[in-house]
């Protein structure tokens, strides 16, 4: 089991940077966060599950694009992880860059929360961004049990709100 540690060492010993065989605790941990956001997951089985999984896994098959980090439990497996990917996005007069990045599936079993194993996701992808990539900004969409995590680490609400127009209903 786990205990708790500081960011450091759980950095240093515990963060890994997930590869091929981890696209299945990808989306485990996809399904938490979604379910403790409200949304019904549907069971082992459900459609998108499989989506996912070869969504992810595609992914980690670029590591310029995308990195997901995790913590493994040696008895439960994959128990936290974040991940995020670059985008293409035009230049502007407060960041040049022409990439930007997407912080996202944010997640710790319920088991294992409140240790600091998010957080040191969330850091570990943080400095993949900034030093493995050419991205000018990350952005976020942050729950209300997350929100300050991101505060703490220096990120900031953005201006404009974030607006949704569905095209398909799956």
């Amino acid at each position: 089991m786990i205990d708790e540690v500081t960011d450091s060492q759980i950095r240093q010993a515990l963060v890994r940077r997930a590869g091929a065989d981890d696209a299945e605790s990808l989306v485990r941990l996809r399904a938490l966060m979604l379910s403790a956001m409200g949304t019904d997951v549907g069971g082992p089985d459900a459609p998108w599950r499989v989506r996912a999984r070869e969504w992810f896994a595609g992914q980690l098959s670029s590591p310029d694009m995308f990195a997901a980090y995790v913590v493994e439990d040696p008895s439960a497996g994959v128990v936290a992880g974040a991940a995020g990917n670059v985008y293409a996005h035009p230049p502007g007069p407060r960041d040049a860059s022409t990439v930007r990045g997407h912080l996202y599936n944010v997640s710790t079993h319920p088991d294992f929360r409140r240790r600091g194993l998010a957080k040191a996701c969330v850091m570990a992808l943080v400095d993949w961004f900034r030093d493995e990539t050419a991205v000018g900004q990350i952005e976020l969409h942050a729950t209300d049990d997350g929100i300050d995590l991101y505060r703490g680490l220096g990120f900031i609400e953005s201006t404009y709100p974030t607006l949704r127009f569905r095209t398909t209903t799956a």
